[in-house]
């Protein structure tokens, strides 16, 4: 006997450019840019100590504290993590489009 096709069985059409992949393409250079001011922030967060942070930063205490010289290494793992998601991010947009690829005969 013949196999029923349902819905998630059916071999699916070649489906042409979403209109999500091409409005996620105009957000590679802010995401490589934040990229870059996270690894800027990271890099702050390793050398600097907690008195020295930017008084915008979390983790900032005064001179007098008595961790003033503690260094924040896991804010600093954190905004590694968060430019390196970015940088994935960016990376993965500038591929080809979904429609773009030619078939080969």
């Amino acid at each position: 006997m013949g196999a029923i096709l349902h819905g998630r069985d059916r071999p699916s059409p070649a489906l042409p450019s979403s209109p999500m992949s091409t409005n996620l393409r105009r957000f590679i250079l802010p995401a490589v840019l934040l990229g870059v001011l996270f690894v800027v922030v990271a890099v702050i967060y390793f050398v600097a100590p907690e008195h020295s942070l930017p008084s915008f930063f979390p983790g900032h205490t005064s001179a007098g504290s008595a961790e003033a010289n503690h260094h924040h290494t896991k804010h600093g793992i954190a905004a590694l993590v968060v430019a390196l998601a970015l940088f994935a991010f960016a990376w993965f947009q500038t591929g080809p489009r979904a429609g773009s690829a030619r078939t080969q005969s």
